[in-house]
């Protein structure tokens, strides 16, 4: 099989510094624009890597996410939304990124580019079969991401991963692979742009669409999520009033009394 690095081609448009600022935010739109079109073709990938996720949550396995740079740093967003929005425990869907924590904010100099430094970060949480691991690589040829898969895959951990070139090593490493090829960026090779956006809303429909089969969404509401601001409590306190027909200061009550909306609703006589 080719493999093209579609996201390094050379950007539709050139001479960008010539244009005007309301042709540059026209041109970005219309890159933009492309992306939920390239993800709905890999609908079909995207569904068979949640199942497999919901499958080894069930089994009371746990979800990782692994990559460097703007794909670390998504999925470590993905992650650490999980617990406040449905209740879960941070430990259930952990982001790793190369070069630890500290490279959430600065880049770490090759740290992508370890071919072991990937499992070692995963051994740390004592990673088993009942685990999946999502590799995220816009490029999908990240050394740190491929080889902790490889790993994965010799152990018979569950693997899945997120790319945006048709074809790479990690989709042919990954066993739930899903590609979603979103081609040139409007910056030539800044694959923050159109990759980063991809692997953002196939993250979010992998992290929604698996809580919502674990049962953490009754309805359409988040009744797990966590009260920890005002907002959010107001919101439970609106969810109450509607779901159970009592006025806002029953409601308070029963939030006070019984933690979350969801214990609330099943606790209200």
């Amino acid at each position: 099989m080719i493999f093209t690095k579609t996201t390094e081609q050379d950007s539709h448009y050139n001479h960008l510094e010539k244009m005007s600022v309301s042709d540059l935010l026209i041109h970005i739109n219309n890159e933009d624009k492309t992306v939920p079109i390239a993800v709905e073709k890999a609908l079909p990938q995207i569904e068979e890597l949640t199942k497999q996720i919901v499958k080894q949550l069930q089994l009371g396995g746990r979800l990782f996410y692994l990559g460097a740079g703007t794909s670390g740093r998504l999925g470590i967003v993905d992650a650490s939304e999980c617990p406040p929005t449905f209740g879960v425990p941070h430990e259930l869907v952990v982001g790793l990124i190369a070069g630890g924590d500290s490279a959430i904010r600065k880049a770490v100099e090759f740290a992508e580019d370890s071919k072991n430094q990937g499992w070692l970060d995963l051994k740390e949480h004592k990673i088993s079969e009942k685990d999946i691991v999502v590799g995220i690589a816009a490029s999908g040829t990240t050394p740190y991401v491929i080889s902790a898969l490889i790993k994965c895959n010799a152990k018979k951990i569950p693997t899945g991963c997120i790319t945006c070139n048709k074809n790479s090593p990690l989709a042919n490493t990954a066993k739930f692979p899903i590609e979603v090829i979103v081609g040139p960026e409007f910056v030539t090779g800044s694959s923050r742009m159109k990759a980063g956006t991809a692997q953002k809303l196939v993250l979010n429909m992998l992290s929604t669409a698996t809580m919502i089969q674990l049962g953490k969404v009754k309805g359409n509401k988040m009744v797990d999520m966590q009260l920890s601001n005002n907002k959010l409590v107001q919101r439970a306190q609106n969810m109450l009033v509607k779901e159970l027909n009592i006025d806002l200061e029953k409601a308070k009550e029963l939030l006070e009394k019984f933690g979350n909306v969801r214990n609330a609703i099943k606790n209200h006589k």
